[in-house]
């Protein structure tokens, strides 16, 4: 690749602005646009849009290589290939809406219509139900470029396969690089930028765009089987006297058949990725004919967790203080999202309970706020969590909260539910009965 590619990124969210700001902070030339205009703000003033660790680092080696606007003509004149990373939400039947893509490709096919540039590249990384791009999207682009395509444009699918919290290390040294490839030419120039921007030497993953469609979701369903299997072995272990269930999951992953990533049993998957991903499955599923009893089979698990945690709470619940202090409200650690969180489940069928919810996350309080104004009391820190209630649920392995040692603990007795069995009982004192989900009690 003797000249690095002009590149541009529509979205500038949780994924959009730290991919944009990587592939700037790599040396390429970028130009990003969002509807949003204090993202457009934050990133033209170099301050990160949105919480994500190192986000703010890698924007400052970017600077000079990054800029953002709200002018769809921008990007066309001054860009060759363009990542759309915008929302595709669920439809009530499981497929994902492209309406928020079509929405931006008119504008920017509009652009391209009046430009004198005899090419563009427009690269798809937003999850989109199987045959989406080749039945919707190229259709859409050569009706409003008035444009043939791979004559006047080429196209790709590019999903991510990154995760909130860590989404700067997956952008640099992701396992794989998949490219639903429009043509070779488009297939292999991607492959040369993602050669110079990728930290190690990931597997790239060319072929078909359908295929890559298709590989998207289902990567992400074989994932949640594993968890949703964890999760079982979890529940039957609680079961069981003398079970462990770390020890047996850590016995599986060990066999290189299965690998241990992803299974250790806890709590529900959740997030704006893995639930959805799996209906959609299911639902192209159907439209091919098929029954897709497995994922089915692994949502219906993921759902039956957070009763399972609210029987395990009310259980151990004191009658003298109906009150509780959940630790953990994003669906995972280090991020602020709360998008399908297991956490919030939970606090909502406590509250249904009549329990006095207590709640604390070190990134995520703001919007729990916007989510339940005053039906909940807001902790400013773990001791004031702490303070608030004598049983305590822990549902994230928050650095924060596994400094947690006897000298922290107020109440005598304090329950402790570890989702995660990610504390030392012994470490916790007299004053704590802890109860791990996975082991019986």
């Amino acid at each position: 690749m003797p000249e690095k590619p002009k590149l541009s990124f529509i979205g500038l969210g949780k994924l959009g602005s730290p991919a944009a700001t990587v592939f700037a902070s790599r040396g390429f030339p970028v130009v990003a646009l969002d509807i949003n205009e204090k993202y457009v703000r934050a990133v033209n003033d170099g301050i990160a849009p949105v919480v994500e660790p190192k986000l703010q680092e890698y924007l400052n080696k970017a600077r000079g290589n990054i800029r953002a606007t709200q002018n769809y003509g921008e990007l066309i004149a001054e860009s060759d290939i363009t990542f759309l990373i915008i929302p595709t939400p669920s439809l009530p039947d499981g497929h994902f809406s492209d309406a928020y893509l079509k929405d931006a490709l008119k504008d920017l096919a509009a652009e391209l219509r009046q430009s004198r540039k005899p090419f563009h590249i427009f690269v798809i990384v937003s999850t989109v139900s199987p045959g989406t791009v080749e039945k919707s999207l190229i259709p859409w682009i050569e009706r409003h470029s008035a444009r043939k395509f791979n004559e006047g444009f080429g196209v790709a699918y590019n999903p991510e396969f990154i995760a909130l919290g860590d989404v700067i290390n997956g952008l640099l040294r992701p396992d794989m690089v998949l490219i639903g490839e429009g043509s070779k030419e488009v297939g292999e120039l991607l492959e040369d930028i993602y050669g110079s921007v990728c930290e190690n030497k990931p597997n790239i993953a060319r072929m078909s765009i359908v295929s890559a469609e298709i590989a998207k979701i289902s990567l992400n369903v074989y994932v949640t089987t594993k968890i949703s299997f964890a999760n079982t072995l979890a529940n039957v272990c609680e079961q069981v006297p003398g079970a462990d269930v770390d020890a047996i999951t850590r016995a599986l992953g060990a066999d290189k058949r299965i690998s241990p990533y992803y299974l250790s049993g806890g709590l529900s998957f959740g997030g704006p990725c893995f639930p959805r991903d799996g209906r959609a499955f299911v639902a192209f599923a159907k439209n091919c004919g098929i029954d897709a009893k497995i994922a089915k089979a692994t949502d219906e698990i993921n759902q039956r967790q957070i009763p399972n945690l609210v029987k395990t709470t009310l259980k151990y619940l004191p009658e003298h203080k109906k009150a509780a202090a959940v630790f953990g409200l994003a669906y995972k650690p280090s991020t602020p999202v709360i998008e399908e969180s297991p956490a919030v489940a939970l606090v909502d069928e406590l509250l249904k309970n009549g329990v006095m919810v207590t709640v604390y996350d070190p990134l995520a309080m703001d919007n729990a706020k916007a989510l339940w104004s005053d039906k909940v009391f807001y902790a400013s820190s773990v001791k004031a969590a702490l303070e608030a209630a004598p049983l305590c649920i822990f549902t994230t392995k928050e650095s924060e909260f596994m400094a947690l040692s006897a000298d922290d603990i107020v109440h005598e007795p304090t329950t402790i539910i570890d989702c995660w069995r990610m504390f030392d009982p012994a470490k916790l004192g007299k004053k704590v009965k802890y109860v791990a989900v996975g082991r019986y009690q």
